[in-house]
């Protein structure tokens, strides 16, 4: 019991002194728009439209240069969803939301002047909403690239593009195999939405 009361006091310690090291964090408002995509499956397919993105998250920098972030971002949309014939199949219902929830390490390249241009990556789980099936949980992904404008402020503005993807287990396909005989495969369908906007960051220092 004394081992592990031991290893608790390490382990905050060591949050302590990463705590104290810190340079700055910031606090970031989201917004975007995001662009179409279609998605096609065994004949069917569905068309996630265009729609306007806004969140936020928190931006915690552990060097001059890199930083993780908690962020979370929210689209409200239309999913119309067509049979093989061309028919919609949910029309008056189909209106949906993405809400995303992402963990984020962003590099920003110092120019020596108030122009960070940043590359940054991410994942975490995607929450769709949809009025047939209620809501669901699947992975996601997002990459990024922009520029951050500092100011005399604690205020700065991003702007920036980027692609986000969910991915959803749809179904099972049946290959033949010589040993075994008929054998499922689970299919998947992503999504895959690129987009353009800009960040409101307040931008703190320890």
């Amino acid at each position: 019991m004394k081992k592990y009361g031991f290893l608790l006091v390490l382990f905050l310690s060591v949050i302590g002194t990463n705590a104290q090291d810190a340079r700055s964090f910031s606090l970031n408002l989201y917004g975007g728009y995001n662009f179409s995509d279609k998605l096609d499956y065994d004949g069917y397919s569905a068309t996630i439209e265009d729609g306007f993105q806004y969140g936020a998250g928190f931006e915690y920098f552990f060097s001059t240069n890199n930083s993780v972030e908690i962020k979370y971002l929210r689209t409200d949309v239309k999913i119309p969803l067509d049979n093989p014939a061309g028919m919609q199949l949910n029309a008056g219902k189909d209106k949906g939301a993405f809400n995303f929830i992402l963990a984020d390490f962003t590099h920003y390249f110092d120019t020596g002047s108030n122009l960070l241009p940043y590359l940054g990556a991410g994942a975490g789980v995607s929450i769709l909403e949809t009025p047939q099936s209620g809501s669901g949980t699947y992975f996601a992904w997002d990459i990024k690239a922009g520029v951050k404008i500092k100011t005399a402020s604690v205020v700065s503005v991003n702007i920036n593009a980027y692609l986000q993807s969910m991915s959803a287990a749809v179904g099972d396909s049946y290959y033949w195999s010589y040993y075994f005989g008929p054998v499922a495969v689970q299919d998947y369908v992503s999504t895959y939405q690129f987009g353009l906007g800009a960040v409101l960051s307040f931008n703190f220092k320890n």
